[in-house]
């Protein structure tokens, strides 16, 4: 059974444009390794080998793509409520152990940003945070330790 991934229209709409321009270089790879094959000997044709293995790399990019959006559920934000930590909810929590707050919107892994404050639901801190309420305490099994987060507000 395929694993779901969940995720907005915009991160669906994404995969799809990377998934068009991905398939749009294959007649540009194709033409490369022809252009190389006509140069001769093959065993001992660098331009031939590296035209593969780029031809071989985006086979890879075209699967992996097209499995992500034949097993992509979006996730309609009008559904979404702010009573306990879903996907797409904007969560306001305080780092207990550094007493910092921090803000994070759990999102489906393609969408991840940690930058930006996107954060997976794989990760054990959204793992941890999802199905909480406002108020509660969770601990977060992280690869230091544990981490101790109090949920301060779940907004969208």
């Amino acid at each position: 059974m395929a694993e779901n991934h969940y995720m907005t229209q915009d991160g669906l709409d994404k995969l799809k444009k990377d998934l068009a321009e991905a398939l749009a270089q294959r007649p540009v790879i194709s033409a490369a390794i022809a252009e190389a094959r006509e140069k001769g000997d093959l065993s001992e044709n660098a331009e031939y080998d590296a035209a593969r293995e780029a031809q071989a790399l985006l086979e890879l990019k075209i699967a992996n793509l097209k499995n992500l959006v034949a097993n992509a559920k979006v996730i309609d934000e009008s559904q979404i409520g702010t009573d306990r930590v879903q996907m797409m909810n904007k969560v306001k929590v305080e780092n207990m152990a550094m007493n910092k707050v921090m803000e994070f919107t759990i999102v489906g892994e393609t969408e991840a940003d940690f930058s930006k404050g996107k954060l997976a639901s794989t990760t054990p801190i959204a793992k941890a945070l999802l199905g909480h309420s406002k108020g509660d305490v969770v601990e977060a099994k992280v690869p230091s330790g544990i981490m101790k987060f109090k949920i301060l507000d779940i907004t969208l």
